[in-house]
Formats: structure tokens, sequence, C-alpha cells
């Protein structure tokens, strides 16, 4: 049915109209603005706004066949029409945002590349028919306006008008003004979207960082002065000036992610961004929009452009931990980026320059898995140009107690907890468990202690012994001279009074006080009950005046 309201133009809603329209920052309400006031303030029954877009619906387009350049076409953006329902279609023809045009076809194209106002008018009162809109003949269309829409010189599209009765000369100055400011209208409104995508483009950027920072602080910032230690931190320093490939090996929780934040901190790269890629975390089906970002519309829930991480690392390093965990068809893509240089987004054709360096990471053996035809033989090489490997907690035994200071005064500041007391008992209850989660681990069982310590002393609840590996002998410093020199061992006598003299030891040390800060039962590692049970065992009592 037919709108009701008067369709006399307007002029002062049209300069209403043309005001607010400059202060639109949104493109879709923008041009539904604009369809709809056509419709109900003019004689036009179906109003249309076509802009030049990427091609994207080809393979089902029905004018595919008569279009030369499938990589634009137009594309219906906004319709609105006044036609009561012929077929009882929804969206009818003229506002199905799907339709496409080539930009040569047509009355459309014509107008479009002649850059002037196009009419198509019955001279007898019949029905037109239109190349492009064919439903209006049926819809009793006398007269079809298309107006092109430009900015700067560029085409952006236009703006078609279907009328049953012959619009007024009068109205085409209209359409010209309209036009202009559409076509600033929408050059505006696009400016602003793009300035949302590049803010979203950083937010996703910044979280990459975050990320990479939060993994980083996770493994002690190198902390510690063991051989292993040192040894890696010696690689790190040959590679990192270089632009050469780093494969990082080592089992989960040894600190894989901080040798790379190291290796990027030292390079020539250091002051552009490090982004973090968790392999391990990437459904199947998006790692290659993950990677190399994808174009809007590339597929089902792809409705804006999105980088992806190696644009995001453009000119920095890009950071793939649990390289292993890549499917065989990404490795072969993989692969060509890091031979050629070049990718492309998923969905589009222009192809990009990858300015990256790649540092990997895994706690497989690639070497195997290739073998086994798991993993590309020629990508682990690639990829296999300067491997360090991270030694295990358990083999650096010495850098145990650094770690442990240093994650007790991290812990502090970020849980807001009073400063536990970190005593040598505690130091050698660590450095007696073999750390299967190694510095992960560590950092967790620590900070779970401060919480519990409320301030006082640090109590660790491992098990006394789990690893596989014999306790190391005692050195013959460490052997009584009487006896046990010559045969190696200590009777149960001699344990007994090393046992008693000990405990004495401890007791003058602290000045025979059991409880309390730097009392005889925080120096052992044991409870003040445990304590005097013992003492009772010897008949130890804390001598007159002291």
């Amino acid at each position: 049915m037919e709108a009701t309201s008067d369709r006399r133009f307007d002029a002062n809603l049209g300069t209403q109209l043309l005001l607010e329209l400059a202060q639109e920052k949104s493109l879709e309400p923008l041009l539904k603005k604009l369809v709809a006031y056509a419709v109900e303030r003019t004689e036009f029954v179906v109003s249309q706004i076509w802009l030049v877009e990427k091609g994207d619906l080809c393979a089902t387009c029905k004018y595919r066949s008569v279009c030369p350049d499938q990589s634009r076409c137009f594309h219906l953006v906004a319709g609105r029409g006044g036609l009561t329902p012929t077929s009882g279609k929804s969206p009818q023809p003229y506002e199905d945002l799907d339709a496409r045009l080539p930009l040569n076809f047509g009355p459309l194209g014509e107008a479009v590349a002649d850059r002037h106002l196009k009419v198509i008018r019955s001279p007898d009162q019949q029905p037109v028919s239109v190349a492009g809109f064919e439903w209006a003949r049926d819809a009793g269309i006398l007269e079809c306006g298309i107006r092109p829409i430009e900015f700067k010189g560029e085409v952006l599209g236009a703006n078609v008008g279907f009328a049953r009765e012959y619009v007024p000369d009068t109205f085409r100055p209209w359409s010209r003004i309209f036009a202009d400011h559409m076509g600033a209208a929408i050059a505006n409104a696009r400016a602003f979207e793009q300035i949302k995508q590049l803010k979203a483009q950083l937010e996703l950027e910044n979280a990459y960082l975050q990320e990479e920072v939060v993994e980083a602080r996770a493994f002690g910032e190198l902390v510690g002065q063991s051989a292993a230690l040192r040894h890696v931190v010696s690689q790190i320093d040959l590679v990192a000036p270089t632009e050469a490939s780093v494969l990082i090996l080592g089992e989960t929780g040894t600190g894989k992610e901080l040798v790379a934040h190291e290796i990027h901190r030292r390079s020539a790269r250091k002051d552009r961004p490090l982004v973090r890629v968790n392999c391990a975390s990437i459904p199947k089906e998006l790692f290659e929009s993950e990677f190399f970002g994808h174009a809007r519309g590339s597929f089902t829930g792809a409705v804006r452009d999105r980088a992806g991480r190696f644009e995001t690392a453009e000119g920095g390093t890009l950071f793939l931990d649990e390289i292993g965990e890549v499917p065989p068809d990404m490795q072969s893509k993989l692969l060509r980026v890091l031979q050629e240089k070049r990718y492309e987004r998923v969905g589009e054709d222009r192809t990009r320059h990858a300015n990256v360096r790649i540092i990997a990471a895994t706690n497989r053996d690639l070497k195997k898995e290739a073998a086994a035809g798991r993993f590309r033989e020629d990508l682990y090489y690639r990829l296999n140009v300067f491997p360090i490997q991270v030694i295990p907690l358990r083999e650096r035994m010495d850098d145990v107690p650094l770690l442990a200071k240093h994650f007790v005064e991290l812990s502090v500041r970020e849980l807001k907890c009073a400063k536990p007391r970190l005593t040598r008992a505690g130091v050698t209850k660590l450095q007696n468990y073999d750390w299967p989660g190694n510095v992960r681990e560590l950092r967790n069982v620590i900070e779970r202690a401060v919480i519990l310590a409320r301030g006082g002393t640090l109590d660790f609840d491992l098990p006394i012994a789990t690893s596989s590996t014999p306790p190391r002998p005692p050195t013959r410093a460490a052997i009584p001279e009487e006896g046990a020199a010559e045969s190696g061992f200590l009777t149960e006598a001699e344990l007994q009074r090393r046992e008693r003299d000990n405990l004495i030891a401890v007791l003058e040390k602290a000045k025979w006080r059991i409880k309390g800060r730097n009392g005889a039962a925080e120096l052992l590692g044991v409870k003040s009950t445990t304590l005097l049970a013992r003492m009772k065992k010897w008949g130890l009592k804390r001598p007159a005046g002291s």
C-alpha cells in the first residue's frame, strides 16, 4: 500500500535533512534515513542507494556472465519502497541487500560512467522496463531517475528513484544537491568507521602485547645464576642482534616465553611489537584468519576487516608458541610466508609484505615429529636456524633461592599481601622437590604460601622427595672423623649424637628461644611442638641465666 503522506517536495524539510546528514557518523543509519526520506517526502515510491564495493557474491550472481571485472561491482546498500507486495516474498527485490549489478551494466552503469543524471521515462504512460530492475514493470513504474554519487572526483555509487508518475523537472537541481551532500556524508561516515577499525586494531594489538607481558612476567625475568642459565643468556646475546629465526625448546613451564621476550628486547626490533600466538589454543578452521587476517564477508561471521598476527607484528617479532600444534595444511602456508615474506588476508587478493622476525617454541621433539610425518621437515629446518634449549628447573636447583626470593617480592606487590619470611629451611624444602611443572609451578606454590602465611613464616606444602634421582651423598667434609671417614657411613649412635649436637647448636644460635621470628623452630623448619618433643627426648633444658 502506498504511503498516504504528502509527497510534494518540501525545500525546508530537504534542508533539514541535509543538516542531519552532515552529523551522521555511521553509514547504515545514514543510508536508511536517505531512502526513507525519499519515499515518504517525494514523488518516488521506491528509493535505492547503490555503492561500488568489492565483488563478494560472484559465485551466485545472475549477472556473472556479463561482468568483465569481478573484483568490483554495485552493491545495493539501502532500499525502501511504498509498494503493495505482489509476490509475498521478503525482502522485496528493491530491498534485497544481496542484490549486485556489474559496473558496466544497464542504465545504472551508463549513468555512473557519464557522471550525469539519467532519467528513463515512459512516453506512453506504460510501465518502463529497466535492465537490472526488472521488477519495475510489474510495479507500474513510469519514471526512473539515476543520479551518480561523487566525492572529490571519485564515483562512490548512485541514488536511484522510481515513481508511478512523472517527477517535476524542478526536482532535478535538488537531486544534484542531495547527491553532493550524500557523497560527502558517505565519505565522512566511512572515515569514522575506518577510525573505529583502526582503534579496534590498536586495542587488539594492545591485548596481544598485554598477553605477552603477562606470560613473560610469569617466569622470573631470567632470575638465577646457575651455569645452565648463563649458557642460555649467552646464546640470547649471540642471536638477538641478528635476523635469524630461533627455535626455543624445553618442557612446559621452563620459561620459553621469557627467552623469546629477551631475544626481542635485545634486538634491533625492540621498539616494535612482540606479538605472541598460542598455536595450541586456535581452532583448526581459524588458523589462517588468525595468522593473516581476513576481509569483511570472506566467511560467515566476518562482519569487518580484521588484521592478523603477522600484520600486527609488522616491523617487530612474531612469537609462535607451541608451533608443533599447527595443522599440516597450515604448515605449508606458514612456510611460504617465511620463505617469500608475503601473504594475503583470507578473502582478499592484495598481497602484503611481511617484515617480521619469527621466534618459535615447542615442548615437542620436532625432529621426531618430522620423521613421523606429523610436521613438515622443510618447515622444521626453516625454523631451526638457531635452536636454544631451556633447561628444566630440576637441573638448575642453584637458581631456586633467587627465584623464590624474587617470586615472594612479586607476589607481595601483586596480591597486596603482608610480606612473609622466607627461611633457609623453607628454601631447602623447595630445593628437595623436583618441580615437574618447572618455574611456573614454583611461582604458583609461592603465591599460595604467601597468601597463607599472612605475614608470618612461609611454609611450603610439598612432597619431601619426588625425584627418581637418588640424593647426593654427603661430601667428605660433612662426615664425622671418628670411624665414618673409613667406613663412608654413620652408625645409629653417631646419627643420634649428631642430631643432638645439631639441636643444641640451633638452640644456642636462637639463644634458646623456641617460637617466633628467628626462633629455633623456624631455623630448623619444624613446628614448635615438634622441637619441644625432641628437646624432651634428649633432656635438653634452657641453661640458667641464658
